[in-house]
């Protein structure tokens, strides 16, 4: 009896010990993130300004963004009024198409499809390039030529998404509901006129706030998990690599998260 109990305690003392060390892993890396992102806040008020960097993630970002957004805007469109037109003709109620229209794409397509089309776009983009600097110890060279490469490298990029996610998601938005008019007039020659007007009279000023709320988060947790994965890369060229992967799950299961939790805040508002 005593020696089965002898063999146990060793066994049962490594299992402690190992769930002892991975709640510590957890716990660090829970505090690393919060010192990151609080670095964020104390970096960005005070100078030096990157400018010139700013301006120029904010072109990777935005602009070189826009084919892809563009087509996938304008697919989504026409695919949303082609799947919710057979529902609405079997209770006689096609002409509310616009409206459905507006309140599905503005209230949760348009911003989750960009914010999503960017994470696997410029979120992976970030991760790899951020990732590849530290692997290559180029990080480390900024900080020995007294530059600040956290102001440098991670308060231009997440400033860049954060001012061009929203920008992006209107753009969306106004080509989604492109798509969907013309394959509304297609189909019941709805003229233009009556489609915005229609599509206007279906939102409220909370859904806009909700959107631009919506798209700035995106926007900040897409820079912010794409710059942190990247910083703290490690293992050389396989670390790059699961920098770019893990930016990407990562910054789409926040942003799903970010939903949820917006939209339930918004639907307690509309309560009120």
């Amino acid at each position: 009896m005593d020696s089965s109990n002898n063999t146990k305690t060793p066994v049962t003392r490594t299992r402690k010990y190992v769930i002892s060390r991975r709640l510590d892993r957890i716990f660090l890396e829970l505090y690393q993130i919060y010192a990151f992102i609080a670095r964020f806040f104390r970096e960005v008020f005070f100078p030096p300004y990157e400018f010139k960097e700013i301006i120029k993630q904010c072109y990777e970002v935005g602009v070189r963004s826009l084919p892809l957004i563009s087509i996938t805007g304008f697919i989504i469109g026409i695919v949303f009024t082609n799947q919710s037109r057979p529902s609405l003709r079997d209770f006689g109620a096609t002409s509310l198409l616009p409206a459905l229209i507006s309140v599905a794409i503005i209230r949760a397509i348009g911003p989750l499809v960009t914010a999503i089309i960017a994470a696997g776009r410029v979120g992976s983009g970030i991760g790899a390039e951020i990732g590849s600097m530290r692997v290559t110890e180029q990080i480390d060279a900024m900080e020995v030529s007294a530059t600040n490469p956290y102001k440098f490298l991670v308060v231009s990029r997440v400033l860049a998404t954060t001012f061009m996610i929203p920008a992006l998601t209107m753009y969306t938005t106004l080509v989604s509901l492109l798509g969907g008019y013309l394959n509304i007039h297609q189909n019941e020659l709805t003229t233009i006129t009556t489609f915005f007007n229609q599509v206007f009279e279906a939102i409220t000023f909370l859904d806009i706030i909700a959107a631009s709320v919506k798209s700035v988060l995106f926007g900040f947790t897409i820079g912010m998990v794409g710059c942190y994965k990247g910083f703290y890369s490690s293992k050389g060229t396989e670390g790059v690599g699961k920098a770019a992967n893990s930016s990407v799950v990562t910054a789409m299961f926040l942003l799903f998260v970010e939903e949820l939790i917006v939209m339930q805040v918004i639907n307690a508002i509309r309560a009120v």
